[in-house]
């Protein structure tokens, strides 16, 4: 397809369809093209919202995605700057994220990881041929092109991409995402396509097993595992790997860059290249429950990393463009307040992390149709749900848990909010002044001193719950408060709510929220 003139208007060329994701400052929509009829998916970035740099690797990735043409990268077919938009123009692709796929599929084994990686080592190979550096290679940026079954594997979102030419080494800034980061970046030693290999070996890893060669809540300790290398393969699941493929992950994550393995030499590997004959064919069950378990976790940190951005209003530690600002050490080195390990930063030029909403394919789209619960609590003593069809039962599941918790709120039953809540919740409310608060204390003072009415009605209009996996769901919803006060005058306060909640032990708890403002005093949490 042409690049279009400079005058070129997006609406004179296309329709505009449904939405398909949202991100902190775009959103992803179904689009036709006029002349043909065929689809796409039209990412409209609101430049407004913009600084200069940013737009500026908004520029570089278009650049960037214009000469990538390959059957496993997402194509970019067009490029439309206007006023106060600017409109990339993919590939529609359907299939959703490749590591959903495979939790779905009845039969999963060796070869079929195999596959797996040398569709994306394909992608790679394509990237560094043309001296392109993804930079950010991860499961969520790993796509398929539709439902069908065998549907090519693509790849997905440059916006952290760079151009290095040949076998350029040099300093290109912190970026990437916390457990895909090779040892040359943690060190801030000059890099360059290596790091996009280092990268797949943790991607090799989790297609055989379910979990990640690097894990640790505390991104400190993350960093020093993946600075030496650190990994194993623990029995009994890597027993029934065989030891061809062991061997490329092990050329894959070798810690020295320049002796790590490259994608054309990846893809002549025999685990690769002889897979009928080298790897195993036997189901790998105990992969597939691993790997169901690390979806939740990834989109429940998505789900929070989503609803933080989206809000705006959330913390005075972000910028105005939702970058994280970051404190300095006595040594000059610097700390990121997060231990997401799953969170996209960048650090290129402008001496900061930048949290980054990854491809604007956000799961956390919601339905719209018109739902209430109803919670009347006076005097402390009754709760009443009056609701419209839910869908599914555990949808219903997650209403109830949250009934429940604002039941716990209204009461002032502190023992029975601690029940429903994680002891870790985090909370990013008004009171707490833009802080990101954890724990329990902060919400307990309100318990304390707080002072109950005895005339409160709660309604949640249009909530809407978003399943993620088979452990985790985020709900959202407006929140109306109805009040006396001590007068006998009547008052209403309305506020925005978040909630995400993670399934452990078989049992639903609330480990994130967000409220948008100050509740009464007597409603506080």
């Amino acid at each position: 397809m042409a690049a279009p003139a400079a005058c070129t208007r997006f609406s004179d060329n296309y329709d505009l369809k449904e939405e398909l994701g949202k991100g902190a400052f775009s959103v992803v929509r179904r689009c036709v093209q006029k002349s043909t009829g065929l689809e796409f998916a039209a990412k409209i970035i609101n430049t407004k919202k913009l600084s200069a740099r940013d737009f500026q690797k908004l520029e570089r990735e278009a650049r960037i995605c214009r000469k990538l043409q390959h059957p496993n990268i997402v194509r970019l077919h067009d490029s439309i700057q206007e006023e106060h938009f600017h409109y990339l123009v993919f590939d529609l692709v359907t299939g959703g994220e490749l590591f959903e796929d495979i939790v779905a599929r009845e039969f999963y084994s060796e070869a079929d990881a195999s596959h797996c990686i040398q569709q994306i080592l394909e992608s790679v190979h394509h990237c560094h041929s043309n001296g392109v550096v993804h930079r950010d290679l991860k499961p969520e940026n790993l796509l398929l092109a539709s439902k069908a079954k065998g549907a090519a594997v693509k790849l997905a979102d440059f916006g952290l991409a760079i151009e290095v030419p040949g076998d350029q080494q040099a300093w290109f800034g912190f970026a990437g995402t916390p457990g895909y980061l090779s040892p040359e970046v943690l060190k801030k030693e000059p890099y360059g396509k290596p790091v996009d290999i280092w990268a797949c070996g943790v991607i090799l890893y989790i297609l055989l097993v379910g979990y990640p060669p690097f894990w640790d809540e505390d991104q400190h300790r993350l960093y020093a595992q993946i600075k030496i290398g650190a990994y194993d393969y623990p029995s009994p699941e890597w027993d029934t790997v065989t030891a061809e493929a062991k061997s490329l992950i092990n050329e894959m994550l070798t810690v020295n860059p320049s002796k790590r393995i490259t994608a054309s030499e990846a893809l002549k590997h025999p685990w690769i290249c002889q897979r009928e004959r080298v790897a195993s064919m036997v189901h790998r069950q105990e992969t597939v429950d691993c790997l169901k378990k690390f979806n939740a976790r990834r989109k429940l940190k998505g789900a929070i990393l989503t609803t933080m951005l989206a809000t705006r209003n959330f913390s005075s530690k972000y910028d105005a463009h939702g970058r994280s600002i970051i404190t300095k050490k006595g040594d000059g080195s610097q700390v990121k307040e997060s231990t997401d390990s799953s969170t996209t930063l960048e650090d290129d030029d402008i001496k900061e992390d930048k949290v980054k909403g990854g491809v604007d394919r956000s799961s956390t789209v919601i339905a719209k149709d018109p739902e209430e619960i109803r919670i009347v609590c006076p005097n402390k003593t009754c709760s009443q749900l009056s609701t419209s069809s839910y869908g599914s039962a555990r949808k219903q599941e997650i209403i109830k848990m949250t009934e429940q918790l604002i039941e716990a709120i209204n009461t002032g039953e502190y023992e029975a909010y601690t029940k429903i809540c994680d002891p870790h919740l985090t909370a990013f409310e008004p009171e707490a002044l833009g802080n990101l608060v954890e724990g329990m204390d902060f919400h307990k003072f309100y318990f304390d001193n707080g002072k109950n009415c005895k005339a409160l009605n709660t309604t949640i209009l249009n909530p809407h719950v978003h399943l993620m996996g088979d452990e985790a769901a985020c709900i959202a919803y407006v929140r109306l408060t109805q009040y006396m006060d001590k007068q006998g005058q009547a008052h209403t306060h309305q506020s925005e709510e978040t909630r995400v909640w993670h399934k452990r032990d078989n049992k639903w708890q609330n480990v994130h929220f967000h409220r948008s403002s100050v509740t009464p005093p007597f409603a506080m949490k």
